[in-house]
């Protein structure tokens, strides 16, 4: 009796063994492919482009509402603006379709990194094998630099040494010391990314979006956008383009369009939860 207990006991040890180690070490979900964007979402703010003063759903502080007012669109005129790319934060709620490759370690198999590529605008390099990011002094560039780590079938994110940017098409601000968490989950030919952006300079709390992809197995291969600059005649040169702070009147202007309260359209955390409904009713706002 004992030693038919004792096979059973081993026989469940090499079975429980087994199962760990047939799970690979990494890329559980693979997620190479071309992914196309889902216009559905949001889809004002990522086609036509969000409206001048929403700055709904945005956890900004006055800072950030500071430089908002005072941005202006012809900024991408300037012959030093014209090929910038967008920078990691904002480039999944891009026009652009995503290729996402990987770089396999020829001997182990293992998937060392992969890559996001936004039609050749940027590449971004999600590193798989464990290294540390670079100290704060390091480059910051429009990708920055990202690491990933398994959880289950999810694939986790954090990127850091990102550039100054926007969140948004009207101006809404990120600093240089913005970092961002992102959860990659593959349904089927579906592809979802939850974004969570931290930038202590600009933001009360954190900014968490979702976006959606699906893949194209029809398009074999994804067009590189080239940029080719265009000399800018219309204003002398050293012109910057800019709205002095206090001259603008978009928030009210949007806010009158929408019947919303002033205080609303400038954003904010408090604006973000159902809670604030309650204080719009105190107000008289339906």
């Amino acid at each position: 009796m004992h030693h038919a207990r004792f096979a059973r006991l081993v026989g469940l040890a090499l079975f429980v063994c087994s199962s760990l180690f047939s799970v690979p070490a990494f890329a559980q979900i693979d997620f190479s492919g071309l992914w196309t964007v889902r216009y559905h979402e949001d889809q004002p703010e990522r086609s036509p482009g969000g409206e001048l003063g929403d700055y709904t759903g945005l956890p900004l502080n006055d800072a950030a509402r500071l430089r908002a007012d005072s941005w202006d669109a012809a900024l991408y005129g300037l012959k030093e603006w014209q090929c910038r790319p967008h920078g990691s934060t904002y480039m999944w709620r891009s026009v652009h379709p995503v290729r996402i490759s990987k770089d396999i370690e020829p001997i182990t198999g293992d998937v060392t990194a992969l890559h996001a590529n936004f039609d050749d605008l940027i590449d971004r390099v999600i590193y798989l094998d464990g290294r540390p990011h670079p100290p704060e002094e390091a480059p910051h560039t429009w990708a920055g630099f990202s690491t990933g780590k398994w959880e289950g079938n999810m694939l986790t994110v954090t990127t850091t040494h990102l550039k100054e940017y926007i969140i948004r098409r009207d101006g809404v601000p990120l600093s240089d010391r913005t970092t961002m968490v992102e959860h990659w989950l593959r349904h089927d030919d579906y592809l979802t990314v939850v974004q969570i952006v931290t930038d202590p300079v600009y933001f009360t709390e954190p900014f968490i979006q979702s976006t959606d992809f699906v893949l194209d197995p029809t398009r074999l291969r994804d067009t590189p956008e080239l940029c080719e600059m265009e000399e800018e005649t219309d204003h002398p040169a050293g012109w910057v383009p800019h709205r002095l702070p206090g001259t603008t009147t978009d928030a009210e202007e949007f806010a009158k369009k929408y019947k919303l309260p002033v205080e609303a359209a400038r954003g904010g955390a408090e604006t973000m939860y159902p809670d604030y409904l309650k204080k719009l009713k105190q107000a008289g706002q339906r």
